[in-house]
């Protein structure tokens, strides 16, 4: 991370403050060994996982409050981490994960910044059925169908990782493929939900996109 320009801020949630270490800008890129090419992560998408975007945001302020007690909780495509960061420090029982080779190191620089026990992680590729993560009564994630071809991994993923009983929330901001995702999750089981978020006077701008929720 030396020879990547970083950002520090704060994110509010009532009295609780969760710190963060980004990348400054989506301009940053160090790959020097190629690690991030070899996984097909090119140059221009290489920041991407390295700021925080609007969706994560949302999802945290959703995840909040929410009701998690006991329940073993993935977020999917972590990035920064937001949610992980916060369930962490509420001690939910949190494993994040992403694909990208350098979310880990962020991930835990970042727990330690808030005071917080490291957070487990596992670099996860939605199509490698062969991950040691288990199975989840909660699954969470944030502006994750770039692509077509994210609805069947991506489901895909989420129904390997489900308990029989399971809630899945996903953030989309509007990428036009949700209700894709809503009729796969469908077929693996899932009753499908969407709605607004309630407030988003954190954002700079309006919000466009859902809060997803599929039960089982």
């Amino acid at each position: 991370m030396t020879d990547l320009r970083l950002s520090y801020q704060t994110v509010e949630f009532g009295k609780t403050d969760i710190h963060l270490c980004t990348l400054r800008n989506k301009q940053e890129f160090h790959d020097p060994e190629g690690v991030a090419e070899k996984l097909g992560i090119s140059s221009a998408s290489w920041p991407i996982f390295g700021v925080v975007w609007p969706s994560s945001l949302v999802l945290a302020h959703f995840i909040f409050d929410y009701e998690t007690d006991s329940k073993r909780i993935l977020e999917v495509g972590c990035g920064m981490a937001l949610s992980s960061l916060l369930l962490n420090k509420q001690s939910a029982d949190i494993t994040a994960t992403d694909y990208h080779p350098e979310a880990q190191k962020f991930l835990q620089r970042n727990a330690l910044l808030n005071g917080a026990k490291s957070i487990a992680f596992e670099q996860a590729d939605w199509a490698n059925k062969s991950d040691n993560l288990g199975l989840f009564d909660l699954i969470i994630g944030s502006d994750l169908l770039y692509e077509d071809s994210h609805i069947e991994s991506l489901s895909s993923f989420i129904e390997w990782h489900s308990k029989p009983s399971c809630e899945v929330i996903i953030v989309d901001p509007g990428r036009g493929r949700k209700n894709k995702l809503s009729s796969r999750m469908m077929e693996f089981g899932f009753t499908s939900s969407q709605q607004k978020p309630s407030h988003t006077d954190y954002l700079d701008q309006a919000f466009k996109g859902y809060i997803l929720k599929f039960e089982r």
